[in-house]
This record gives structure tokens, sequence and C-alpha cells, in this order.
């Protein structure tokens, strides 16, 4: 026998879901503010979506997916330089996007350590890709840019969300990209 049809739409309640977590992280979220948020009963987030970790799980998937994604587009561009000032730019604008809540849920939940080491170890792909085309000194230390730059990027949530203003989070931009190296000067020509 099936069980009565859905009165609600899942990808919607979903996206309220993601916008509640990431409004309060996980612990700070309660079951009543999720079925509040997402317009449903509690029988029926259970029903959809399993309890709440399993609920926080399938959010953490969605909003990864979808920082991941912007990560990626970023190092595709032709410089790490470039990568790196892209993936900050944007993190300043929507950290402090004022029709999003403000920070970053990755970059703030405790929970989500293994997402954020999957910004890391693309940061460091980009970084070691960068020193193989001779785009940046081959004596950088990839890990540690890659990890500097995630501790830069969390500071940047934590900021948007203690309040700073846009322009204050994208000066902190500003100034981490100038810790990224300049490409290595080429060789000066023999002399005559």
């Amino acid at each position: 026998m099936a069980g009565r049809p859905r009165s609600f739409d899942r990808g919607t309640a979903l996206a309220a879901a993601v916008e509640q977590f990431w409004r309060t992280g996980y612990e700070g979220t309660s079951i009543s503010a999720l079925v509040r948020a997402m317009g449903i009963t509690p029988p029926s987030l259970y029903a959809a979506f399993g309890d709440k970790a399993q609920l926080f799980g399938e959010v953490a998937e969605v909003y990864a997916a979808r920082t991941l994604e912007g990560v990626d587009q970023a190092c595709a561009l032709p410089t790490v330089r470039e990568a790196v000032a892209r993936m900050l730019d944007d993190t300043a604008r929507v950290h402090t996007d004022p029709g999003t809540p403000l920070g970053c849920l990755l970059l703030t939940e405790p929970r989500l350590d293994g997402q954020r080491d999957a910004v890391r170890r693309r940061l460091v792909d980009r970084i070691e890709r960068g020193i193989a085309d001779g785009d940046v000194p081959a004596d950088v230390d990839a890990g540690a840019l890659a990890s500097f730059l995630v501790a830069v990027m969390r500071g940047m949530s934590g900021a948007a969300r203690d309040g700073a203003s846009a322009e204050e989070v994208h000066a902190v931009a500003r100034t981490a990209l100038a810790a990224v190296p300049a490409p290595p000067a080429p060789p000066a020509p023999p002399a005559p």
C-alpha cells in the first residue's frame, strides 16, 4: 500500500533547509525551526528526509556541490593568481550578500571538515599545476599556501557573520591575494 503523496515540493523544502542550517549551523538548528522554514510538518520531514542528521547530510551535499562548482570554475582560470583572486572575490561577495545568510556554511560548520578539505585539495592541485607550468615559483609549498587560503576564507566567513561590511571583507581578500607569489621573473637576456 502506497503512502499518501507529498503535499510539498521536496526541492523547495530542501533549499529552505539549506538556508536554515546556513543561518544557524547544525547545533543551532532545531526540528521546529526546520519545519517552520521548510513549511512542512515534522512527520513530513521525517518521511521525506529522515532525521535531522540525515537531512543535514543531504544539505551538506547540495551546499558543497555548489561551492565546489565555484572553486572548480576559479581553478580553471589560466593562472594561479587569477584563480585565487576569483575565489577570494567570490568568497567576499557571496558571504556579504544581503540576499543570503551571511558567511558560509561549509567554512564555518564544524561537521563539514571533509568538504573544507575538498576545497583545500583543489587548491593544492591548482597550485601544483601552477608550479609545473612555471606560473608559481618552484619553492612554493602548495599545501601550506592552500591551507593558508582556506584559513583566510574561513576568517572572511566569520567576519561576515560577525557583521563586517562587504568592503572590509573585500579588503581581507585583497590582502590575502598579496600572499600569492608572483610568477618567477624570466631569465635576463645574455649580456652583449
